[in-house]
Order: C-alpha cells, then sequence, then structure tokens
C-alpha cells in the first residue's frame, strides 16, 4: 500500500525541482555561447576562411571535454559506504538501548576495532552517523542536502546539483579546468571583434551585441573559476578536501592537518590514478575504494611548526591496545599487530640482561 502524499512530500519534489535552477542557468549559457560563437562571430562575422575552420574545430574540441565533463559530475552517483560499516538490527538496538555517553562509545570502538577507521570526533570519540546508523569511514561526511553519507565528501555543489566526493572528484576538477579554458579561448579569439566593437569597426548588426556580451560573459567566469581552479589544484597536492581545509581531521595522535598527505606525485595519483594516458579524460581513475586511505607515518610541511623534541609518542586506546602516534600505511600496520611476539622479545631481552649480569658478580667474586 503507497503513503499518501501530504505537504511535506509536495514540500521535497519542488526543492528538489529548484535544486536544478543554477545546472538549468549553466545550460542555458552554454547554449547561449555556443550561437553566438559559432554563428554570429564565426560565421557571421568571420571573413578570413582559414581562420574561421580553426576557430571552430578548436571551439569544438573544447566544448566537447567541457560538456563532457560536466555530464559526468552532475550525474555520477556519490559513493556511500559499505555494508561492513553499517549496524546490523541487535548493534542497533544495543545502540538505541545504551545512553550517549562513554557505553556507547564502548559498543562503537567494539564494532569498529576491525574497521580501518584511524579519524576520530574532535571528542577523541568514534565517528558514527544517527541518520544513516553507521560508523564513518575516514573522510566521510554526512551530506544535508543529499540526506546520506557520502565517500571522501569534499562539498556539495549547487552548480552541479550534485555531492563532490570520492566517485566524481575528477570529473569536478576537470570540469573546473575545460570550462576555464573554454572561456580563455572564447576572450582570446573575440577580443579582437570586441575592440572592433567600440571603434565602430563591425557592421551594425545584431552580432555585434552577441560579441560584446559573449566577451563579457566568458571574462568573468574565466576570473571565478580561475581563483576555484587553482585552490583545488592547491588541495589536490595537498591531499585535502574542502571539509579538511576547514577542519583538519583528527587521528588517534591528534589533529593533523597532513595526516593524509603522501607527497606530491602520490597525492596527484591518489585522484588520477596509475595510468597518465587517462589522466585528461572524464573516466574514473582515482585509486582506493573510498572506505580507507593510506596515511603517511611522518608528516612534515613548511607550514607547521616542527615538534621541539621531533619524536612521537605512542597512545593507548579504551581497550588498553597500543596504536601508533601516527597512523601507519597497510604495509606497516602488521608490525604492530602481534603484541604476544613483542612482549616474548622483551622477556627474553631482560632474561638475558640478567644472566649477564649474574655471570659478571660470580666472576668478580672468584
Amino acid at each position: 500500500m503507497m503513503a499518501p502524499s501530504g505537504p511535506s512530500s509536495v514540500k521535497r519534489r519542488c526543492r528538489r525541482c529548484l535544486y536544478w535552477i543554477p545546472v538549468l542557468f549553466i545550460s542555458i549559457i552554454v547554449c547561449w555561447s555556443y550561437y553566438a560563437y559559432v554563428i554570429q562571430l564565426c560565421i557571421v562575422s568571420m571573413d578570413n576562411i582559414g581562420e574561421k575552420v580553426l576557430c571552430l574545430i578548436a571551439y569544438h574540441f573544447f566544448v566537447l571535454l567541457f560538456v563532457w565533463s560536466y555530464w559526468k559530475t552532475i550525474f555520477t552517483i556519490p559513493m556511500n559506504p559499505t555494508k561492513e560499516f553499517h549496524l546490523s538490527y541487535a548493534d542497533k538496538e544495543l545502540i538505541e538501548r545504551e545512553p550517549r555517553g562513554e557505553s556507547q562509545q564502548d559498543v562503537l570502538r567494539r564494532l569498529a576495532k576491525d574497521l580501518p577507521v584511524y579519524t576520530r570526533t574532535m571528542s577523541g570519540a568514534i565517528r558514527y552517523c544517527d541518520r544513516c546508523q553507521l560508523v564513518k569511514p575516514d573522510r566521510c561526511h554526512h551530506c544535508s542536502v543529499c540526506d546520506k553519507c557520502i565517500l571522501k565528501m569534499d562539498h556539495h555543489c549547487p552548480w552541479v546539483n550534485n555531492c563532490v566526493g570520492f566517485s566524481n572528484y575528477k570529473f569536478f576538477l576537470l570540469f573546473l579546468a575545460y570550462s576555464l579554458l573554454y572561456c580563455l579561448f572564447i576572450v582570446a579569439t573575440d577580443l579582437q571583434y570586441f575592440i572592433k566593437f567600440w571603434t565602430n569597426g563591425l557592421p551594425d548588426t545584431q552580432a555585434k551585441f552577441h560579441i560584446m556580451f559573449l566577451f563579457f560573459a566568458a571574462a568573468m567566469f574565466s576570473v571565478s573559476l580561475s581563483s576555484l581552479f587553482g585552490y583545488h589544484c592547491w588541495l589536490v597536492c595537498k591531499n585535502r578536501s574542502t571539509l579538511e581545509a576547514f577542519r583538519s581531521p583528527v587521528f588517534r595522535h591528534g589533529t593533523d592537518k597532513n595526516g593524509f598527505s603522501l607527497g606530491f606525485s602520490k597525492n596527484l595519483r591518489q585522484v588520477f590514478g596509475d595510468e597518465k594516458k587517462y589522466w585528461l579524460l572524464p573516466i574514473f581513475t582515482s585509486l582506493g575504494d573510498g572506505c580507507s586511505f593510506p596515511t603517511c607515518l611522518v608528516n612534515q610541511d613548511p607550514e607547521q611548526a616542527s615538534t621541539p623534541s621531533g619524536t612521537n609518542v605512542a597512545a593507548k586506546s579504551a581497550d588498553n591496545h597500543q596504536f601508533p602516534a601516527k597512523p601507519l600505511r597497510e604495509s606497516q600496520s602488521h608490525l604492530l599487530t602481534d603484541t604476544q611476539s613483542w612482549t616474548e622479545s622483551s622477556c627474553n631481552e631482560e632474561k638475558g640482561k640478567l644472566g649477564m649480569i649474574t655471570r659478571m658478580t660470580i666472576e668478580k667474586e672468584t
């Protein structure tokens, strides 16, 4: 039996329609710019056949990459945490019965013990989503607009009506890059005709107004896109998201804004993948599964003040398991899992030291 449609469902549908207004606005601007450039500028205003052909070929190359990456950014479904991070029915009941506080955290710590989770809340607690009822993976955040937990969430972009995260962050970067190139190409090829407009060098037709507004629109979008694209290039080089730039991730050892930075080359590969031939194409090539990420063992950054001692102190969790002061890579984490071997080796060392002291004492007495 279908649920009756009430005022709340109508409001939800209206809100969803309103979210598409920025995308519709961008689509109208692109369609008008296509008409203004191809028809009014190239076909009507350009007299040189060679210039006309070159401009049309280059323009369609840029507009193809721009529309392709924009389409992929809009219609790529954001990835959500896998089933292993979701609570079972019994765990949900246990969480609901336990009062908020240390007792609930004990339950969450038990659930997160076997999960690849390194980050914590500001208070050091396990990151848990009440809405989705799951343990949040590293770099995962709940989007209030989508009402879902998004893997490696960067931000919710109204211009694409979608969450920018692990599944479409590369497409979003390429969308910014190709839209900037698209606008710069229009500005460069339209400049001489824009100058002719002010010197009365163009015939008195409607083409002159399209040429003028096309130049102004492309120049204004170029300024805004260049700053936004530059900012996201800096984020990629540091391996941070927009949310992490405003609030640094918290690990077991404390806050570390460079906790996920692996170096310039590896940071690029985290987003664009290992195969460079696909870097400039809006094809998904990002590394990983979005639920777990490699972290650096020692983080050095000129923006951070170095600690006086230069050493890291091991931290202990509530269940008395020793963890490294900095989060380890998967290849290094197995060194600290076998506590029994560490205990046996330390006992053997102590026994060896006691035996040596006994022998030295006997020799001295004789």
